[in-house]
């Protein structure tokens, strides 16, 4: 489900004192210390830990990495108001836009480094693969229109460079964007296919739509089912 493990993003301009760290992960102190003692060892501190949302593989260390650098978890959602649509964060001199792009989950946020042309995306828009629309927070129109909201920056050149919450860095994120809207359109034909063909539960639809996906990921295929079914009915 996380591909190679979750990317957390350590981000300052060069030369900077001041790093934001994005996504510590799970609740791993070997690793919190570590991303801890990477940026001592640059001679900055820790001024921001960002969340590109809740889900604990992102999450869960959260806390615990707050308290060690003696910062404040910076979110949109689950208890948190610290993040804005359209608001700029200053780390030292670097800016970092923040760009609510919902549907993964509600609460699903990306960062955009103007002067990097670059996004981090936390599970909107992975490194390889595609990612779970996680019915019921997660909404597939929501979703599509966050996919649409990132390539109007790709398409325009604005972001060329997507830092995804799992996978590698994709360089070609205008195409990468672009082929995440196909698949969710050709998603959504194949699931009407299936009603058609008389499926009548999201089980029988997964069965069908996703049969070339390994069974051990059938249950987050469900998700998106059920929320491209919730689409469907909408």
């Amino acid at each position: 489900m996380t591909l190679d493990g979750t990317n957390t993003w350590v981000l300052s301009e060069p030369g900077g004192e001041a790093v934001a760290v994005v996504d510590p992960g799970p609740l791993d102190e070997q690793h919190l210390r570590a991303v801890v003692a990477l940026v001592e060892e640059r001679g900055a501190r820790v001024t921001r830990t960002l969340l590109t949302h809740a889900h604990a593989d992102h999450a869960e260390g959260a806390g615990r990495f707050a308290e060690l650098t003696r910062t404040r978890v910076q979110a949109i959602g689950d208890g948190h108001d610290d993040l804005h649509e359209g608001s700029v964060l200053h780390v030292g001199e670097l800016e970092v836009a923040v760009l609510a792009t919902p549907g993964h989950t509600s609460d699903s946020v990306s960062f955009v480094l103007p002067a990097d042309n670059t996004v981090l995306t936390g599970d909107t828009v992975l490194g390889r693969g595609t990612t779970v629309v996680a019915h019921p927070d997660g909404v597939l129109a929501d979703y599509l229109a966050s996919l649409r909201r990132l390539r109007s920056l790709t398409g325009s050149g604005a972001v060329t460079r997507i830092l995804p919450g799992h996978g590698p860095t994709v360089d070609a994120a205008d195409e990468a964007v672009a082929y995440y809207l196909q698949h969710r359109a050709d998603r959504l034909d194949q699931v009407r296919a299936a009603l058609a063909d008389g499926d009548a539960t999201a089980d029988e639809v997964v069965e069908r739509v996703y049969a070339d996906v390994p069974r051990e990921v059938w249950p987050a295929a469900r998700l998106s089912v059920l929320a491209q079914l919730a689409y469907l009915r909408d």
